[in-house]
């Protein structure tokens, strides 16, 4: 009996330590606010970097959920005309601020069509507190997540060449959510620290490429459900390219963040446009 107990207390400490399905709504909210115990949302420098080059930007109306309409933020290269390749930038738990808006200018003027999304029914939070209540409630009802986003698609798929997701931390696990309700649709999914699923059989309608970053001491998403994400995905045979940086913490690529690390997000970012270049602009 003293065996059995030790047995089961092993595999809940390894399911509850898991970023992915093994771990329920609530305890990865919870994971994510020990992340972001000291963290913050204060704009810096960093934060504050110019696009490659000028953009326009505008808030559009791109989804009706539930009879509740979503708005998000759209980011163009400014004066160009015609069809562009497409981007759904999904926030982090703090909701769509200006660090988001930010990264959506920044991959217009890389030549993208960036619409950041809303998750969050118009709130953000600035506190720890306040973003992880936020979170808990939109867990509460992902059906209506999946539509959000799906639409989001349908909104961009309509004068786009191609369409990839891209997330952070929350958003992070929404991009890879988001290439699962389109399995087919969606043309690059890169996921930054986000929730993870391991499952082959959920995993093998996937048909994009994948681009993934997690930091090594990140303990809200787990090196362990990171592995098991890319066994799983290299095993049926998915174009993916995972990454994990030695030393670098949970939300280490959010320039207005306390966790910010230079030299792993800049790595990231060049990959991640590298990516993006390949895959949504390649003629191939």
């Amino acid at each position: 009996m003293k065996y059995l107990v030790i047995v089961l207390s092993v595999a809940l400490s390894v399911l509850s330590n898991l970023g992915c399905s093994g771990n329920s709504d609530s305890d990865h909210v919870d994971d994510m606010a020990r992340e972001h115990a000291d963290d913050t949302t204060e704009s810096n420098e960093a934060s504050q970097a110019s696009p490659a080059a000028a953009v326009e930007t505008e808030m559009v109306e791109y989804a009706n959920v539930n009879g509740e309409t979503a708005t998000g933020y759209l980011a163009r290269p400014a004066g160009v005309e015609g069809p562009l390749p497409g981007i759904i930038v999904i926030h982090e738990w703090w909701g769509l601020n200006d660090n988001v808006r930010s990264m959506a200018e920044q991959l217009a003027g890389e030549g993208y069509q960036a619409l950041a999304v809303d998750l969050y029914a118009g709130e953000s939070a600035d506190t720890r507190d306040g973003a992880a209540a936020l979170m808990s409630a939109s867990m509460e009802n992902t059906e209506a997540l999946t539509e959000n986003v799906k639409q989001a698609f349908a909104y961009l798929d309509g004068d786009s060449q191609r369409v990839g997701t891209i997330g952070w931390c929350f958003g992070g696990g929404w991009s890879l959510a988001t290439a699962l309700a389109l399995p087919e649709d969606v043309d690059a999914t890169v996921i930054y620290y986000g929730r993870l699923v391991t499952d082959e059989d959920e995993l093998a309608p996937l048909q994009m490429p994948i681009l993934g970053f997690f930091g090594a001491e990140d303990q809200g998403i787990s090196v362990d459900s990171v592995h098991a994400f890319e066994t799983s995905l290299n095993a049926l045979g998915k174009d993916a390219a995972i990454h994990i940086y030695e030393g670098a913490n949970h939300a280490f690529a959010n320039p207005s963040g306390t966790a910010y690390q230079a030299e792993p997000a800049q790595d990231a970012w060049e990959k991640t446009l590298a990516f993006f270049q390949a895959h949504l602009k390649s003629s191939s």
